[in-house]
C-alpha cells in the first residue's frame, strides 16, 4: 500500500512537468494580447521551458545519483512552485520567459529522480514494470491534457491561472513525499561533466535562436552566424562525448538500429504534436473565431484518443511486436497530419478534429513504446543511459517542434502576410487594419500551418520507410519489461 501511495504522490510532479510543456498552447492568444511579445519572444515563452528541461535532464540524473534523488526531487518541486507563481504574475514577456526557463530547470530535476524513487518503492520486477508503465502513461497524458486544462482555466480566469494550478500539487507533494518516499543515492561512476552540460545547452540555444531570428526577421548576418556557432558547439559536444570515459550522453548507443529508431521516435512525434497543437490553438481562436472554451473542446477528442492509446498500447505491442508498433506510429501520424491540409480560413474545424484524432493514435503509440524499446535494445548495464536519452529526446522534441516547425510557419507568414507585424495576433490588432489585410494575414497563417504539417508528415513517412527497410521483423519482437532504471547520465 505504501508503494502505491508513493506512486500517486510522485505522479503529481510528473503530470505538472508534462502538462506545462503544452498548457500554453491555447493561452498564447491571451498572453499576446496582454504582454505584446514579439514573434520570437512568443516562441521562447513556449519553448524556453522545453529547452531547459531537455538540456539539463541527463545532467540532473547524474547529480541525483550522487547527492540524493529525494533531496533533489524536493528541491526541484519547491523551485518549480516558486517559478510557477512568478510566471503567473509576470508583468512582461521578458520576465515570463525567465520564469518559464526557471520552471524548466526545476522540471529537469523531477523526471529522472521520480523514476529512480519508483524503482526503490517497487522491488518486485512485475509491479515495478506496472508502475513504470503508469508513470509513462501519466507523462503522456500530461502533454495531451495540457491544452484542455489551459483552455478550461482561461474560460473563467486570467492567463496566469494556468501556472497557479501547479501550486496546490507542489504543496501536497512537499507535504507527503518525506513521509512516503525514501532517499535514493547510488553514487554512480564518474562525475557529471560540467563542460558537456554547458556545451549541450549552449549549442541547442544558439542554433535555435539563430533559426528563429532568421524566420521571424529574415536572413541576416547575426542570426546566420549565431546558428552556425550553435552547430559548431554541438559538434564539439558530440566529439567530447565520444572521448569521455563517462559521457553525459552515451552516443555509442546509437550504433544499435533499434535504439536509434526508438530515440528518433521519441523526438519526432512530440515535435509534430507540439507544433500542431501550438499553431492549431492560434488557428482555432484567431482564424476560426472560437473562444478559448470552445477551442479546448475541439482539442478534447484528440487528447482522449492519445491518452487511451497510451494505456492500451503495451498490451497490443506484446502481441504484435515493436516493429509493427513503430511502423504504425509513423505512418498513422503522417496520415493524420495530412488531414490538416484541407483546413482553411472559412472552414476546416472538422478536419482539424479528424487530424488530431488520427494522429493521436500514432502519438499514443510512440509515447508508450519509446522508453521500453530503447532500454530493451541495449545491454542491462547501459539501461540507465538509454532511458535518459529516451526522456531527453521527448523533451527536446517538444521544444524543437515549436522552435523549428513554428519558425517555418512564421517564415511563411512573413513572406505571404501583409507585413504589418510579425505574428497573426499582432497583425489583427493593428489599428485600422483593412478587411483585405486581415484576410491576407489569416490566409498566410493557414498556409504556414499547412507547411509545418506537410514537413512533419514527410519526416514521419520517411522514418516509417526507414524502419520498414532497416528493422527486420526477426528482430526482437517486443520490448522486455523495463528493468529498474539505473543511473541516468
Amino acid at each position: 500500500m505504501r508503494a502505491w501511495l508513493g506512486l500517486l504522490v510522485v505522479l503529481g510532479p510528473v503530470l505538472l512537468v508534462a502538462m506545462d510543456g503544452s498548457v500554453l498552447f491555447l493561452a498564447m492568444t491571451r498572453i499576446s494580447a496582454e504582454l505584446s511579445p514579439s514573434a520570437d519572444q512568443a516562441l521562447w515563452i513556449l519553448d524556453g521551458y522545453g529547452f531547459a528541461v531537455g538540456s539539463l535532464l541527463v545532467a540532473f540524473g547524474g547529480i541525483g545519483d550522487r547527492y540524493g534523488r529525494l533531496r533533489l526531487l524536493m528541491t526541484g518541486a519547491a523551485v518549480f512552485g516558486a517559478a510557477s507563481a512568478g510566471a503567473a504574475f509576470a508583468p512582461s514577456a521578458e520576465l515570463l520567459i525567465a520564469f518559464r526557463v526557471l520552471m524548466g530547470v526545476a522540471g529537469a530535476t523531477l523526471l529522472p529522480s521520480a523514476l529512480a524513487v519508483l524503482s526503490e518503492l517497487f522491488t518486485d520486477a512485475r509491479r515495478r514494470a506496472q508502475a513504470i508503465g503508469i508513470f509513462a502513461a501519466a507523462f503522456a497524458a500530461g502533454f495531451a491534457i495540457g491544452p484542455v486544462v489551459g483552455g478550461q482555466l482561461l474560460a473563467h480566469f486570467w492567463w496566469g491561472s494556468v501556472f497557479l494550478i501547479n501550486l496546490p500539487v507542489v504543496a501536497l507533494f512537499l507535504l507527503l513525499a518525506p513521509r512516503l518516499l525514501r532517499e535514493v543515492r547510488t553514487g554512480g561512476p564518474g562525475r557529471v561533466d560540467a563542460p558537456s552540460v554547458v556545451l549541450s545547452a549552449a549549442g541547442i540555444l544558439l542554433t535555435v535562436y539563430g533559426i528563429k531570428r532568421a524566420a521571424a526577421h529574415g536572413p541576416a548576418v547575426v542570426p546566420l552566424v549565431t546558428a552556425a556557432a550553435g552547430v559548431a558547439v554541438l559538434w564539439w559536444f558530440v566529439r567530447r562525448q565520444l572521448r569521455l570515459a563517462h559521457p553525459l550522453i552515451d552516443l555509442r548507443l546509437f550504433r544499435d538500429r533499434l535504439f536509434a529508431i526508438a530515440a528518433i521516435t521519441g523526438l519526432l512525434p512530440l515535435a509534430a504534436w507540439s507544433a500542431v497543437a501550438y499553431l492549431g490553438g492560434i488557428y482555432l481562436q484567431s482564424v476560426r473565431g472560437l473562444d478559448v472554451f470552445d477551442a479546448a473542446l475541439v482539442t478534447l477528442p484528440g487528447a482522449a484518443v492519445l491518452t487511451v492509446t497510451c494505456v492500451v498500447t503495451p498490451a497490443v505491442v506484446a502481441r504484435t511486436g515493436t516493429r509493427a508498433a513503430l511502423l504504425t506510429c509513423h505512418f498513422v501520424i503522417a496520415g493524420g497530419l495530412l488531414l490538416l491540409l484541407p483546413t482553411g480560413v472559412s472552414g476546416g474545424t472538422g478536419w482539424y478534429v479528424a487530424a488530431t484524432v488520427v494522429a493521436g493514435v500514432g502519438y499514443g503509440i510512440s509515447f508508450s513504446v519509446v522508453a521500453d524499446t530503447a532500454v530493451a535494445a541495449v545491454p542491462p548495464e547501459r539501461a540507465g543511459s538509454a532511458g535518459a536519452i529516451a526522456e531527453t529526446s521527448n523533451e527536446l522534441g517538444n521544444a524543437l517542434g515549436i522552435a523549428l516547425l513554428g519558425s517555418l510557419a512564421a517564415l511563411v507568414f512573413r513572406l505571404q502576410g501583409p507585413d504589418l507585424a510579425g505574428t497573426l495576433t499582432e497583425t489583427l490588432q493593428v489599428p485600422g487594419i483593412t478587411a483585405a489585410a486581415a484576410d491576407r494575414a489569416e490566409s498566410a497563417f493557414v498556409t504556414g500551418l499547412h507547411a509545418a504539417a506537410l514537413v512533419a508528415a514527410l519526416l514521419h513517412a520517411a522514418l516509417g520507410f526507414f524502419t520498414l527497410r532497416h528493422l527486420p521483423s526477426r528482430r526482437r519482437s517486443a520490448p522486455a519489461p523495463a528493468p529498474a532504471p539505473g543511473p541516468l547520465r
